[in-house]
């Protein structure tokens, strides 16, 4: 069965970075678009960015230019690497996968203290 697994959260500094890892597992890894979505606290879901398997990537405007999505197929991994983070980028940061369903893992909490 699909399965993702987020790691790489924790406690950061504002101006700190972070690597978030999302680990995958019976997906059709190499042919698929991921993406990694944020909820902070109190507010909706939203999606900060997604490689497609030809690795195009898309940001949203609030991180655009501080992270960077990439993807090793052969590992079938997705990661995340955050600079220069502030304290709204603090969330709880979902993977997210889709085939005929949406599968998302648990989610990886990261705070970004001022």
């Amino acid at each position: 069965q699909v399965q993702l697994v987020e790691s790489g959260g924790g406690l950061v500094q504002a101006g700190g970075s972070l690597r978030l890892s999302c680990t995958t597992s019976g997906t059709y890894f190499s042919m698929s678009t991921f993406g990694w979505y944020r909820q902070p606290p109190g507010k909706q879901m939203e999606v900060i960015a997604r490689i497609t398997r030809d690795l195009e990537t898309d940001y949203a405007d609030s991180v655009k230019g501080r992270f960077t999505i990439s993807r090793d197929n052969d590992k079938e991994m997705v990661d995340l690497q955050m600079h220069s983070l502030k304290p709204d980028d603090t969330a709880v940061y979902y993977c997210r996968y889709t085939d005929t369903l949406d599968y998302w893992g648990q989610g990886t909490r990261v705070t970004v203290s001022s």
